[in-house]
């Protein structure tokens, strides 16, 4: 029959994957949402923790993931967009760019605690930066950076190549076909990749505990140079280290629900960013 067909069995097993993942993440936002809700108040995001973070709020800790995410986007974002730039525009053809671009594929896949040992040995220890916002936010910039710039890649080869002769066809250089040809064309799909690596900065544990995170900080960074808590590590720490987790569970998804909330907002600013210039060009 035909609905038994090797075509509609592959079809059909693919639409029952992909509904079980949606069911999955669905059971679990729900049930973040249902039991941190509850939690969420003006005193639980706004004042400082009390007694190793068992008591009080979160504020210390929702200001420091802010700042490390903030900060690595502001490293990763633009040297992976002109790194993008470069590999796809201007760099010749051949086994040295093959073995880079097989490079930045590969540290695309690396674990995060390798980045978290990468940053502690450079940026802590030779650098001398210490367990400082600057050493975390770098880490996370290095660690979010292949993705960036594998997916900033794909968008500017996906744009026509007829785009580039005319312009250099009408006697425009190199530098004014990119920046007037094939940037506005390609940065949509340029945010749309950053979005994956933003995600993974404002959720990572591992960077941020050998570089940055602190245990218990009851107060705000006054410099780059100062340790924060971070929202990660404090959701592992109740989780994980408190000796009463029942008593702490309600601030456990509380924290998760704040950190979705967090990661939410950096995704929905570049979307809606990638559809401003994604406006602005007609094909």
């Amino acid at each position: 029959m035909k609905f038994f067909s090797k075509e509609n069995l592959i079809i059909n097993s693919v639409r029952l994957v992909t509904y079980f993942i949606v069911v999955v993440v669905g059971y679990l936002l729900f049930d973040i949402i249902v039991k941190g809700l509850p939690t969420i108040s003006w005193s639980f995001l706004t004042d400082l923790p009390r007694k190793s973070g068992a008591e009080g709020g979160i504020y210390p800790a929702i200001i420091g993931t802010v700042y490390l995410v903030f900060g690595a986007i502001v490293v990763a974002l633009p040297l992976g967009m002109a790194s993008a730039i470069y590999l796809s525009e201007y760099a010749m053809r051949g086994k040295l760019n093959q073995g880079i671009r097989l490079a930045i594929i590969t540290l695309a896949g690396v674990p995060s605690i390798v980045f978290g040992l990468f940053g502690l040995g450079l940026f802590v220890l030779f650098f001398g930066f210490g367990a400082s916002i600057l050493a975390g936010s770098l880490t996370l910039s290095f660690m979010i950076l292949p993705t960036i710039i594998v997916s900033s890649e794909e968008a500017l080869q996906a744009v026509p190549m007829g785009l580039r002769e005319a312009s250099l066809a009408l006697g425009a250089t190199k530098w004014q076909t990119v920046y007037r040809s094939v940037l506005p064309f390609a940065l949509p799909g340029m945010f749309t990749g950053s979005i994956l690596g933003i995600g993974r900065a404002a959720g990572e544990t591992a960077p941020i505990l050998l570089t940055v995170a602190a245990f218990f900080l009851p107060r705000l960074p006054s410099s780059i140079f100062d340790q924060v808590m971070a929202l990660p590590y404090h959701l592992y720490v109740l989780a994980t280290q408190h000796p009463d987790t029942e008593k702490v569970l309600p601030m456990q998804y509380g924290t998760a629900l704040v950190l979705i909330f967090i990661v939410v907002f950096f995704n929905l600013t570049a979307i809606v960013l990638r559809n401003y210039f994604r406006k602005k060009i007609q094909w």
